[in-house]
């Protein structure tokens, strides 16, 4: 697939209620399934888990590779869009940590569909946008903390996007879930004043 049919997969009509929630359902169980299966996931459980039939699952996204395509978009709004909101209803320490670990959950889906990613975001424009979009997130904690004067001055949010890179690749590669919400705290001692 191309950037360009990959656009166009993003700029479609909307759908009808029932229909999106279809979608929504289709979307979260196969996000589930990917992370805990990975690509391999098999598209007739993941139908019904959603309480869909395959059809309906093959007109929405006729091939798994847009299948992973879709979850991959749709998690990246996901966690872009729970960054405002989680500042509002935490405690800016608490918003961050909370987003740092959906972040890692995120990035397990994301390794689980790693291969076929590869295939279906070959345009590196692609991965520099997803970067962006995260770090803005990132922003509007770090913000939030300096706003309560609890940010060490000079933290960067592509060095808090790295460095959860880096903690999501080494528990994924330990296969420990624990690991990865231990260094969260040992990054957010560098983040937030004593």
């Amino acid at each position: 697939m191309t950037g360009h049919e990959g656009g166009a997969a993003r700029h479609r009509r909307p759908l009808r209620a029932d229909a999106q929630r279809n979608e929504d359902r289709l979307l979260e169980a196969a996000a589930a399934a990917f992370a805990r299966e990975g690509a391999g996931a098999s598209v007739k459980d993941i139908a019904r888990v959603a309480g869909v039939g395959v059809g309906t699952l093959y007109r929405r996204f006729p091939s798994k590779e847009l299948l992973i395509e879709a979850v991959y978009r749709q998690e990246v709004q996901r966690l872009c869009e729970v960054a405002p909101h989680l500042t509002t209803t935490l405690p800016p320490v608490d918003a961050l940590r909370t987003w740092m670990e959906q972040f890692i959950d995120f990035m397990a889906a994301k390794q689980g569909m790693a291969d076929a990613l590869a295939v279906v975001l070959t345009d590196d424009s692609e991965r520099l946008h997803t970067r962006a979009l995260l770090a803005d997130a990132i922003t509007h904690l770090l913000t939030a903390l300096a706003d309560q004067s609890v940010a060490r001055s000079g933290v960067d949010a592509q060095d808090v996007l790295m460095g959860l890179g880096g903690i999501s690749l080494m528990a994924a590669s330990e296969e420990q879930r624990e690991l990865a919400s231990r260094l969260i705290d040992l990054l957010l001692h560098g983040i937030v004043t004593p």
